[in-house]
């Protein structure tokens, strides 16, 4: 109940101070720099009560109109540089980044995502299971598209596994979207084209998961040539969905986060060692200070951090909370969490 209270305490200064989510227009484009460790271009301002908020006279500030959410399944953060991810690195540059983010055990890719969206530990959601089983029916609680389409916000799940379905229920999407039923890729630019066509309708939330780099993974074995290749390729398919985004004027009112279910190591996945459990989680978008953070980020952060920017109520039952020092506000006392 503290924490809760301090969230909403914290909320509350952020909104007195800005009248609205609002922001700046996206900093200029900085090269991505491929190499492992990515310096920030700048400092967020220091924790103080008064929240400093950057302005531009000239220039009305957008309002953070949407969230899109991409996950690489199986992406350990040192494949990133290895893979050469220039879309991702160039995010890492322009936005907020941890490479030492974590994720709930078992590191799966179902119980993993159930997490990232609903915000809480298996132990809550239920989802332990890592097929596509029907009848074990949906993760449990609130999640944020539960959120988001309740509010009357556009939501959409693009997926590269059909087992995701069972992370929320389909009343929660308008739409949803997986490539086969298989979970061999035929084609790997099925998920970018659907993704597309969901920015050409118009969206508030949307995922975007890509599978490949898992799949070759588990061929091919973790940081392998085929999987780092796979990586490279998702990120030009990522490429394209943000090129989208900014030929249609959507880009400087988006906040976009990336991040990964999970880690891998040898051919496999699923324990509590760090190669598994440690991924990346990045935001880029309005009102992001460029920094790597310093608080610790786990999967379930991303769902309170999507409901944050989308001025949607936090579930109390929640384990997640919104990564405030992405916006240069007050951070909460440190926080242990393990699922």
């Amino acid at each position: 109940m503290i924490r809760r209270i301090l969230y909403l305490t914290l909320l509350g200064i952020f909104l007195s101070s800005c009248g609205s989510f609002a922001s700046p227009p996206p900093p200029t484009a900085v090269p991505p720099i491929i190499t492992a460790t990515l310096v920030p271009s700048s400092t967020p301002p220091p924790a103080t009560e008064e929240v400093i908020v950057p302005t531009n006279s000239a220039t009305p500030t957008p309002t953070i109109s949407r969230v899109l959410i991409v996950t690489f399944d199986g992406l350990r953060p040192d494949a990133i540089a290895e893979a050469k991810m220039t879309n991702v690195m160039a995010l890492m540059q322009s936005g907020a980044y941890t490479l030492n983010a974590q994720t709930i055990l078992p590191s799966s890719t179902l119980p993993s995502h159930a997490s990232m969206l609903t915000g809480m530990c298996p132990s809550k959601h239920i989802v332990r299971w890592n097929e596509y089983v029907p009848e074990n029916g949906y993760a449990r609680g609130t999640d944020i598209f539960d959120l988001a389409h309740g509010a009357g916000l556009q939501t959409a799940m693009v997926v590269g596994k059909e087992k995701l379905r069972q992370v929320t229920e389909p009343a929660s999407t308008d739409f949803f979207a997986f490539i086969d039923e298989t979970d061999k890729i035929d084609d790997f630019t099925t998920v970018t084209r659907l993704a597309i066509e969901q920015v050409k309708v118009g969206f508030n939330l949307m995922l975007v998961h890509f599978p490949d780099g898992d799949l070759a993974g588990h061929d091919e074995g973790w940081m392998s040539r085929a999987q780092l290749k796979a990586y490279a390729k998702d990120d030009r398919s990522f490429g394209l969905i943000l090129q989208a985004l900014k030929d249609r004027g959507m880009y400087e009112d988006t906040i976009i986060i990336v991040t990964a279910d999970h880690g891998g190591h040898d051919s496999s996945h699923g324990t509590d060692a760090p190669e598994d459990m440690t991924i990346p989680w990045i935001i880029s978008g309005p009102r992001v200070y460029p920094s790597q953070l310093t608080t610790p980020v786990h999967t379930m952060d991303t769902a309170a951090t999507a409901a944050f920017v989308l001025g949607l109520p936090l579930p109390p039952e929640w384990d997640g909370v919104p990564v405030f020092e992405a916006f240069g506000l007050p951070t909460p006392p440190w926080r242990d969490v393990k699922c």
